[in-house]
């Protein structure tokens, strides 16, 4: 039977998640619901990477077998459907056997910071209108990229083999005045990762604590010593990077 990737984008704010969950609404549910509108079936659909309720997307994936035959006019229809909040981008038929989660080989995440108040980042970043030292921020990003063990940045419970994580890229920018994001590439990611870091990081920032501690909360291989109170709304979900 064909396989389909679905690329998608999506703003999160009113959702619980991109994944379904049962009495709650989803990125997946709300998706699955506009194809069955569309093509009077139902289509089960697998994701590639699992966000939390209130986090963004800019691209994420779907995939789906269907005997069906899938053609622009179904994307225009789809996206009509569809809550302006969430987009389709496109609609391919790939190999028999091609996974969307599986067969990802790096995501890349951004999260954002604002200085200043500023009522068009409300449910696009934190609001955090305190000092930070980019220079310890980036030298905490840094270190990062010398260890593989993230055991201190995944939620406990996390049903995993392995907390192992290959980090490519970590840094951090001023995109804008009273602006900054934080921008990581690795081969997986654990569950709360990457709010894990930020949090963490920015009490480097702050000087709160210095970057000897926060090696070694790296090293504890302990989550509780990880600040994980960092808000949803600022995650970004950039790209899922596929061979």
């Amino acid at each position: 039977m064909p396989r389909y990737f679905l690329e998608l984008g999506y703003k999160g704010t009113a959702y619980h998640g991109f994944q379904v969950q049962d009495n709650a609404v989803t990125i997946q549910s709300e998706v699955e619901k506009a194809l069955k509108v569309l093509f009077r079936t139902d289509i089960a659909l697998t994701g590639s990477s699992r966000t939390d309720a209130g986090v963004h997307a800019l691209q994420n994936y779907f995939h789906f077998d269907t005997t069906l035959a899938m053609t622009d006019r179904h994307l225009y229809n789809l996206n009509a459907i569809l809550p302006a909040d969430i987009s389709v981008h496109r609609i391919r038929e790939v190999a028999p056997d091609a996974h969307c989660r599986f067969d990802a080989v790096a995501r890349e995440y951004h999260y954002y910071l604002y200085t200043r108040k500023d009522p068009f980042m409300q449910d696009r970043g934190w609001h955090y209108p305190y000092h930070l030292d980019l220079n310890l921020l980036n030298e905490a990003a840094t270190l990062l990229m010398k260890h593989t063990d993230f055991t201190s940045f995944a939620k406990r419970n996390a049903q995993v083999f392995t907390h192992n994580c290959a980090i490519m890229d970590s840094r951090w920018e001023l995109p804008e005045q009273n602006k900054l994001r934080y921008t990581v590439i690795a081969n997986r990611f654990l569950r709360g990762m990457v709010r894990g870091l930020v949090g963490t990081m920015v009490k480097v920032g702050r000087g709160v604590i210095t970057l000897q501690e926060f090696e070694n909360i790296i090293l504890a291989k302990d989550c509780s010593k990880a600040d994980f109170s960092t808000p949803p709304q600022g995650l970004f979900l950039v790209r899922v990077i596929y061979p």
